[in-house]
């Protein structure tokens, strides 16, 4: 009995869960109530002022004038950061030899898996990929092999290097939860079992082409070739992940862009009957109920309650005994 249909159905089971996991938790983070602005300078997309440090707050009636925002200086500020995470790379070098590779990896493999895809897709509309196959087909498979073999070493190696340094230094230990370890022994499962998949069963890829060729016509298109036992666990294992993947603070992977556009880049003049004024008087009409004393939020005073108030009274001091 052929196991494609069954994975054709886990792989679709865990895509839907992905769709919708990201999706639910975009939605849920755009509606929470305003954040606390950085308003740290220089912003990146702020035209003309950005590339010295300096900010529109140098103009005279600056809320008065029209923003020039500039696309080019956030991709300047984005790309290092998403694909070499420069942050990292100044901050903690140390750390960055072993990040850097597990995300990187990570990002090979969806330029595989996007190759995948566009050669399934051939694939099930009749294209040659054997011996005589053009040199476009023989392009994209060379490429498959290239991101694939490295995007699961590189990950393996990050994902490894990751969890024996959180393992073994106090530092890091300290504030790794058992979480942490179940996600990071999750990658190195799953690239480990896909890398020694393809160096086994599959070495060019060709089984997976296949299988993609069904995944992408509902099962319309049957591979020659059925899975091996090794390769299949490899499919579950990749599937489960990106479905785990969105549900967990590894989300940070979308939910990035709030912290940059809303927290770290806001910087929208607030204007009398502007949609910002809107908002901001919607939070500073909520009732907090944080536990935390200095706050005392009881959930009967609102935030503009509490910021105007003169704070939590202090103990009185126990007066000195008498000789």
């Amino acid at each position: 009995m052929s196991l494609i249909p069954v994975l054709e159905i886990i792989v679709y089971a865990c895509a839907v869960v992905f769709a919708l996991s990201v999706a639910t938790r975009f939605i849920k983070i755009a509606r929470m109530p305003m954040h606390v602005r950085w308003e740290l300078y220089p912003v990146a997309h702020e035209k003309g002022k950005a590339h010295y440090g300096g900010s529109m707050l140098e103009e005279l009636d600056w809320w008065t004038k029209p923003q020039e925002k500039s696309l080019l200086g956030e991709l300047k500020v984005m790309v290092p950061e998403i694909l070499l995470l420069e942050g990292v790379h100044q901050r903690n070098r140390s750390h960055w030899f072993r990040t850097f590779p597990f995300h990187f990896g990570l990002y090979l493999l969806i330029g595989a898996t996007v190759l995948l895809v566009g050669a399934g897709i051939a694939e099930a509309a009749g294209a040659d990929f054997g011996s005589g196959a053009g040199w476009l087909a023989s392009l994209t498979m060379t490429m498959i092999k290239i991101l694939g073999y490295l995007g699961f070493g590189l990950g393996l190696y990050g994902a490894l290097s990751l969890l024996v340094r959180r393992l073994f230094e106090e530092q890091y230990r300290e504030y790794t939860s058992p979480l942490d370890y179940l996600n990071l022994v999750f990658f190195v499962a799953a690239f480990g079992v896909a890398l020694a998949a393809h160096l086994i069963s599959d070495p060019d890829f060709t089984l997976m082409r296949g299988f993609f060729a069904g995944l992408i016509t509902l099962g319309g298109y049957d591979p020659v070739a059925d899975l091996s036992g090794i390769a299949a666990v490899q499919v579950v294992l990749l599937a489960l992940l990106a479905a785990y993947v969105p549900l967990t603070h590894m989300s940070h992977f979308f939910t990035k862009y709030f912290m940059y556009h809303d927290i770290r880049w806001g910087d929208e003049p607030l204007k009398v009957g502007g949609k910002l004024e809107a908002t901001m008087l919607k939070t500073l009409g909520m009732k907090p109920t944080w536990a935390a004393a200095h706050i005392a939020g009881d959930g009967k005073k609102t935030w503009v309650d509490i910021a105007t108030s003169t704070g939590q009274e202090e103990p009185a001091a126990e007066s000195e005994p008498k000789s």
